[in-house]
C-alpha cells in the first residue's frame, strides 16, 4: 500500500515539473523567434545567478554549513546563433556540391583504371 502511495506522489511531482516546464516553454515562446529565446537567456543569465546565491546562503544559514566562494563566470562573446548558422551553411553547400562531385571523382577513377590496365 505504502509502495502504491509513494509511485502515484512521484508520478503526480514528475508530471507537475513536466507541465510546469511546458508552460514555462510555452509562457515564454521558447520555441517561436530565435530573438525571443535570445532574450530568454539573458533573463535568465541575470536572475539565474543572484537566485542561486541567495539559495546558497539560506542552505548555510540553515545547516551552518560554510561554503566556499567561487570565482566569477568569465565573459564569452560567443553567440551560439552565428556559429549555428554557419555550420548549417557549410553542411548544405557540402551537401549541394556532392552530385557534382562523386560524378567528378568516379571520371576520375575511371580514367585511373583505363591507364592502369593499358
Amino acid at each position: 500500500m505504502v509502495s502504491r502511495v509513494w509511485s502515484m506522489m512521484r508520478f503526480l511531482i514528475k508530471g507537475s515539473v513536466a507541465g510546469g516546464v511546458v508552460y514555462l516553454v510555452y509562457d515564454q515562446e521558447l520555441l517561436g523567434p530565435s530573438h525571443k529565446g535570445q532574450a530568454a537567456l539573458q533573463r535568465a543569465e541575470e536572475v539565474v545567478p543572484p537566485a542561486m546565491y541567495q539559495f546558497g546562503q539560506y542552505v548555510c544559514e540553515q545547516t551552518g554549513l560554510k561554503i566556499p566562494q567561487l570565482p566569477a563566470r568569465p565573459k564569452f562573446n560567443f553567440h551560439i546563433r552565428e556559429s549555428w548558422n554557419s555550420g548549417i551553411i557549410t553542411v548544405m553547400s557540402a551537401l549541394s556540391v556532392a552530385p557534382s562531385k562523386a560524378c567528378e571523382y568516379t571520371k576520375e577513377g575511371w580514367e585511373y583504371l583505363k591507364e592502369r590496365i593499358k
